[in-house]
């Protein structure tokens, strides 16, 4: 048999970072129901930050279901910011977030599983080969996998109330991945994603970076939605494979940034051939050109035709992105060229930027 005390003993050991005293004592933990080895409770945050609301989740789930007896595990995320109605989209965005930030860039899809964070991760290393200081925020906060991409398994750090980004391959880098629990889902609702992209914007060391390249979850949700009101993101990047069930999907994605007026810096046709390595015969397993007809149809450039290759796929997974892992290849290659054009795209943009609104 469970007991409430049982319970609360294991959520002292839960402390929070900033005062260092433990859930309980805060008066944290409310609603603690426990019935037939199940569990439940919610945790009502104050003022702590997203990621460290994360991070409490996270160990206070883990303390209780070390608890002998306990089966089932509910942890509620409470508190006024968790549970407040999403913002309304603000009249002007403030412009000083993070002032040392040339350039936002935004890697963006319809939908899931087309390389996006593979040409999020090789597009930031491909600007860093440049000579220039970049950034990159994995704002994908149901699936972070840029630190597994960038092989970064360390935990960022805090400096006068500030966090300190980690750094990977010369980059810096920020992921809700590094303060959680791998196999730890995110059960977060809007307003909690849009405290998490200003989290990691204003109280974040980025310093003075050329180029801060943002991952987005596919789709078009909050994170989206958060970020093109928070900043006035310089542009996105659409990522796509060539088959037409990705083309009808990211084609709602740029309507959404056309409706936001975040400027679409063009499309990454990615996966758009196999080239056998023993042949060098090219085979369009996703189709052909759909990248290209995209482009067209919108009036905006195709900036890269990415091809399906079986070693930028083991660089993702060993931390090694393939622009590091092989710098002479063919892909890496396709890589920095897609970097050039995207700073070319940039410096024909910067005498029309204007701040993202909706209307």
């Amino acid at each position: 048999m469970v007991s409430e005390q049982a319970v609360l003993d294991a959520l002292r050991r839960v402390r929070d970072p900033a005062d260092q005293k433990d859930i309980v004592t805060l008066g944290m933990v409310q609603d603690l129901h426990v019935h037939d080895g199940e569990v439940s409770f919610t945790l009502a945050f104050t003022n702590q930050p997203p990621p460290a609301k994360a991070t409490l989740h996270s160990q206070a789930s883990k303390a209780v279901g070390q608890v002998p007896g306990v089966a089932r595990v509910q942890v509620k995320m409470g508190g006024a910011q968790a549970t407040r109605p999403a913002p309304a989209a603000p009249p002007g965005r403030p412009p000083d977030l993070i002032p040392e930030v040339k350039h936002t860039i935004a890697v963006s899809s319809g939908k899931g599983g087309v390389g996006k964070s593979t040409v999020a991760v090789n597009l930031a290393i491909a600007l860093r080969a440049g000579g220039a200081a970049v950034g990159i925020i994995d704002a994908d906060v149901y699936g972070p996998d840029v630190p597994l991409m960038l092989g970064s398994r360390g935990r960022p750090g805090m400096f006068e109330n500030r966090i300190i980004p980690v750094e990977a391959h010369g980059l810096k880098m920020m992921s809700i991945g590094l303060l959680v629990q791998e196999r730890e889902p995110l059960v977060w609702r809007g307003p909690m994603i849009h405290s998490f992209i200003q989290q990691m914007l204003k109280d974040v060391l980025w310093g003075a970076l050329e180029y801060l390249v943002f991952d987005m979850p596919p789709g078009t949700g909050d994170a989206q939605l958060s970020l093109s009101q928070v900043i006035p993101l310089s542009g996105v990047v659409m990522v796509t494979t060539p088959q037409d069930v990705a083309l009808l999907d990211v084609r709602k994605a740029i309507g959404m940034f056309q409706r936001l007026n975040v400027p679409i810096l063009g499309v990454v046709e990615n996966m758009s051939a196999f080239v056998c390595p023993r042949c060098g015969e090219h085979t369009s397993i996703f189709g052909d050109a759909g990248g290209q007809r995209l482009a067209e149809e919108y009036g905006i450039p195709l900036l890269a035709r990415l091809p399906l290759d079986p070693e930028t796929r083991m660089g993702g997974d060993e931390g090694l992105p393939i622009t590091l892992r092989r710098p002479d290849s063919t892909q890496a290659g396709a890589f920095r060229d897609l970097a050039a054009a995207v700073v070319r795209r940039l410096a024909e943009l910067a005498p029309l930027k204007s701040l993202p609104k909706i209307g």
